[in-house]
């Protein structure tokens, strides 16, 4: 089978077996002019890139509260892994739901007046009403209540219970009951708890434990010979590190006399069973284990999502309970950051959510979507505030994406009666075009198929900045005023056109509202988008183009701090120097100014400064031959990967210094607005070196 070269330079990481493959019946009919482009392309070699079936599931939501941008963060980013991958062909499953027993649930409906069942009804409904209103598409909600999960984890407890691995016996330790468990001292963080920031109580009581001990060894090589079973790599390590100390058997019930909201042990009803063991088995329980039709499906693919917060119950206890149960372990953790609101973990216990449904209403459902896939670099800590969600919606969406589906529909419309125009001969700026979107295409499906989409956004707004760089750079608004040049105006157009569709595929995933309405305005509404279709040059000619509307229309937002300024105005007789809030001595000559010298810069490498959480450490391509080494207080606003590649701003001429050890030879520029640093961007077809004057 002959593979073209957009997909054979996949990174290896992300093939799967050759036997995966299936013959394709599908036949590609390019366009007039480009036979010999897809002449060894095959449509079944996007499949060798993709296992044939993925399982994915978010964590159970805790229904003491309501839910937050948080919850909303990990369930869509779990719909636009699930709705790609789909895209792609692949035999998805997508898995949510509540958990609804433990301590806490017991408490807060004790406040509410209500019995714990009518309390988990009603927010567990609230949960459940949510998706739709944010475009995800479950194939299951599971709740922790049901009848079915009851049955299945008793069935668990008491094989293992059998097997001689839980145990009674009585125990003293310190009990937080936000996370519902017992914590050890090195644990805490002044005495507090860690996620509530309230002291844990001591607390003596006999309860069930499970040997999870016993399986120290077995994890600590399950997570060595597997790199790629833990993602990011940092929580790989920090399992290690934890496992370094002796595995503790883990406490398993809870007696009645204190808590009687749960699953009954089914070899001791005196006791419930502590709510981790009950709501992990969640994710084989709902594909009906262990018989059922689904888990002998999709059990073998299934991806876990979990925020940072429970990678312990996750990493540790999660696959402990899976070995002793005889079930398989999972294929991946894949585990996000928090959103941090004023310095914090945006936490129910906090105080400092963001409901949903209030950012839906101010930039739409999908901008909101975007917003959180893209600026969350996966792994890491982000800021969410309202001002950042403008500043992606009116710069990537309405300025570059959106900008450039209206103009290049309009402009055809305007030259070529309201259709498609064909395409003449290619040309080197269109061959150009098509490399970046052949690398472009392959580069995300990697992002995506590596848990990178933050990257895989980023990348597709680059293609969509490629484009409009084609676009003023062959001037068509100019070529339709020379009657000579209609041929070469027609393949200008239709090649912007057809790099719009591949780019509206790439983006259907993540906002499929506003993308289903740009797949009409390219005249395609009949046609159902696949992964096929995923490749340049496949735009039929001809077809009528609607009138474009705004996809995304630019938002101006008033902050509270703009309506609280009183602006002065000068006085008639008010000099230019008087009216200028800027004194004198602030003031530099011309030649001072000169004296700086700022060049454009490439970040070809980059990594933290040791026991600094602030500070970077680039290497930076000046063009100078030997890349320049700079430090930069701005970790905790870029990631190291996130800075590789950048253009970015250099003051070339600072002495050189060393701050925490390491030699500084310049300053990378940022903007800073109090809140947020934000690198100065040059753009990236500036060659580095090149100075700014």
């Amino acid at each position: 089978m002959a593979f073209h070269s957009t997909f054979s330079a996949l990174p290896i990481r992300f093939c799967f077996m050759p036997q995966q493959m299936e013959p394709s019946d599908v036949a590609l009919t390019p366009p007039r002019g480009l036979s010999v482009f897809f002449a060894d392309f095959q449509p079944s070699a996007l499949k060798f890139f993709m296992s044939k079936t993925f399982y994915i599931t978010t964590p159970i939501y805790y229904v003491n509260s309501h839910p937050h941008i948080g919850h909303a963060y990990t369930t869509i980013i779990a719909d636009i892994f699930r709705r790609f991958r789909s895209l792609f062909g692949e035999d998805t499953y997508f898995l949510t739901g509540t958990d609804e027993n433990g301590q806490k649930i017991a408490e807060s409906a004790a406040k509410a007046n209500i019995s714990p069942q009518e309390f988990v009804d009603k927010m567990s409904q609230e949960f459940r009403d949510l998706w739709p209103h944010l475009n995800i598409q479950h194939d299951q909600f599971i709740r922790t209540t049901d009848a079915g999960h009851k049955k299945q984890v008793q069935q668990v407890l008491q094989q293992i219970y059998d097997q001689g691995e839980i145990y009674r016996k009585a125990y003293e330790g310190l009990y937080c009951v936000g996370c519902e468990r017992f914590l050890d001292e090195s644990e805490l963080i002044d005495g507090k708890c860690p996620d509530h920031q309230v002291p844990p109580q001591q607390h003596k009581e006999e309860n069930y434990f499970f040997k999870m001990s016993a399986y120290q060894d077995w994890l600590i090589q399950s997570i060595e010979e597997n790199e790629d079973w833990v993602y990011p790599q940092r929580y790989r390590n920090e399992l290690l590190q934890f496992l370094k100390e002796p595995l503790q058997d883990l406490c398993i019930s809870r007696p009645k006399s204190r808590m009687d909201w749960g699953i009954d042990l089914p070899f001791d009803d005196n006791f419930v069973t502590y709510v981790w063991f009950d709501a992990l088995l969640n994710y084989p329980n709902a594909l009906g284990w262990p018989d059922g039709e689904n888990y002998q499906k999709y059990w073998p693919h299934v991806h876990h999502l979990i925020g940072k917060d429970i990678l312990k119950t996750h990493g540790i206890y999660w696959p402990c309970m899976l070995k002793a149960a005889g079930i398989p372990v999972f294929q991946k953790l894949a585990v996000h950051g928090h959103w941090v609101v004023g310095g914090s973990k945006m936490s129910k216990s906090l105080g400092n959510v963001v409901n949903p449904l209030d950012m839906k209403e101010k930039v739409g459902v999908d901008p909101l979507r975007y917003f959180l896939a893209r600026d969350m670099s996966f792994g890491e800590d982000a800021n969410f505030t309202e001002e950042l969600v403008l500043v992606r919606y009116n710069g990537e969406l309405a300025n570059n994406i959106g900008n450039l589906i209206s103009r290049s529909i309009s402009l055809s419309r305007s030259n070529f009666e309201n259709r498609i125009p064909p395409q003449g001969p290619i040309g080197e700026l269109e061959s150009e075009l098509r490399q970046q979107f052949e690398s472009g295409i392959e580069q995300v499906k990697a992002y995506v198929w590596g848990f990178q989409l933050h990257r895989a956004l980023e990348h597709i707004a680059l293609l969509s900045s490629h484009v409009n760089k084609y676009i003023d750079t062959n001037a068509p608004w100019k070529l339709a005023k020379q009657p000579e040049s209609r041929e070469r105006l027609g393949t200008v157009l239709y090649t912007a056109l057809d790099a719009v569709r591949v780019i509206v595929g790439l983006l259907s995933s993540v906002m499929p509202d506003k993308m289903k309405i740009a797949w009409g305005l390219l005249g395609l509404n009949e046609k159902e988008l696949d992964a096929n279709q995923l490749a340049i040059g496949l735009l039929p000619e001809g077809l009528e183009l609607p009138k474009p509307t705004p996809l995304f229309p630019k938002i101006k937002e008033t902050t509270k701090s703009e309506e609280s300024k009183v602006v002065q105005k000068p006085k008639k007789d008010s000099s230019p120097a008087q009216a200028s809030s800027t004194s004198e001595d602030d003031l530099i000559s011309i030649d001072e100014f000169f004296r700086t010298s700022l060049k454009v810069g490439k970040v070809v490498a980059c990594e933290r400064v040791r026991k600094s959480d602030k500070l970077l450490h680039s290497q930076v391509d000046l063009g100078e031959g030997t890349p320049r080494s700079i430090v930069s207080g701005i970790a905790q606003f870029y990631t190291p990967e996130e800075m590789v590649g950048k253009r970015v701003v250099v003051v070339s001429n600072l002495k050189p210094v060393k701050l925490r050890g390491v030699l500084s030879e310049g300053m990378i520029l940022c903007t800073d607005d109090g809140k947020n640093l934000m690198i100065v961007e040059p753009p990236q077809e500036v060659v580095p070196g090149t100075e700014i004057r």
